[in-house]
């Protein structure tokens, strides 16, 4: 199990799972709730790291939002920053998945002096959605409808912990190269919910997102790694976001769609390790 902490910073105070030994790294998502059982991604890194996996505002036990501004992705990552200051680190590294991944892309393109590294998967500098048709939430994607029933009725609905759970199942599943494999990759106990209001905020952001030009401020060395076949961000994103972050690495696993960490974990921990190998 990882252990609970409560980090107390002049913006709140946020709830922190930690787990592993190294250098610090920070983990976190901008809608999901996490507990004490961890998380897959997350996990990727805890033999390397001392692993800080955060509940924003609003997830968890950590400080609500007084104002709705306080859920944006520039006040998220400000939030982000008082908890590495109440932690005492001069500098921790950052890794993101999907929209912790872009939570990453502006962390980085304000903080990067607080950063040893980034790695960001599966994520965007700017929404992905509107002009990708092989993006799951463009209108023109063959299973567009699918994933909005879904999500309406997981968003909505008052549902059984287990109806709940099935419904979360056949979303996630939808994201996956090979969904049949899903028992496989989703073995372990691990369970985390979705903050529906940090989700509804983020929906309308995401209209406006695109911090495509700002992304040469990055400094900090940045790991970019996608599934070929993704369809939340598609891999165009990555290669965008390769070719205009200037210390960056691309790597595209070929036989994953949103999960690289799980549908192709060994490749993905060889990667990882190659590009965090530099700095030690």
């Amino acid at each position: 199990m990882w252990e609970q902490k409560s980090i107390e910073t002049p913006r709140g105070t946020f709830e922190v799972f930690v787990k592993g030994k190294g250098t610090p790294l920070c983990v976190t998502h901008n809608y999901s709730t996490f507990n004490d059982s961890g998380d897959y991604f997350a996990g990727s890194f805890i033999e390397n790291h001392q692993v800080f996996l955060v509940n924003l505002r609003e997830c968890g036990n950590s400080v609500k939002a007084e104002q709705p501004y306080q859920l944006g992705l520039l006040e998220t990552v400000f939030d982000l920053e008082a908890i590495r200051k109440a932690l005492d680190f001069e500098k921790w590294a950052f890794a993101g998945h999907s929209t912790g991944g872009i939570l990453g892309v502006v962390y980085g393109i304000y903080f990067s002096e607080s950063l040893n590294f980034e790695i960001i998967v599966g994520a965007a500098a700017r929404d992905y959605l509107t002009f990708s048709k092989t993006c799951i939430y463009n209108s023109e994607h063959p299973d567009f409808n699918k994933m909005q029933n879904l999500l309406k009725l997981i968003k909505n609905k008052p549902l059984s912990l287990d109806e709940r759970n099935k419904l979360k199942i056949e979303r996630t599943k939808l994201s996956l190269y090979k969904p049949n494999n899903y028992k496989d990759y989703f073995s372990l106990n691990i369970s985390k919910d979705i903050a529906v209001t940090r989700l509804n905020y983020f929906d309308r952001e995401l209209q406006l997102f695109d911090v495509t030009r700002k992304l040469n401020l990055i400094s900090t060395p940045t790991l970019i790694i996608c599934g070929k076949y993704d369809v939340q961000c598609p891999l165009e994103y990555s290669i965008e976001m390769s070719e205009l972050i200037p210390n960056s690495t691309l790597v595209i696993m070929s036989e994953s769609n949103h999960y690289p960490f799980l549908e192709e974990k060994e490749i993905f921990l060889k990667e990882y390790r190659t590009f965090v190998n530099k700095f030690n």
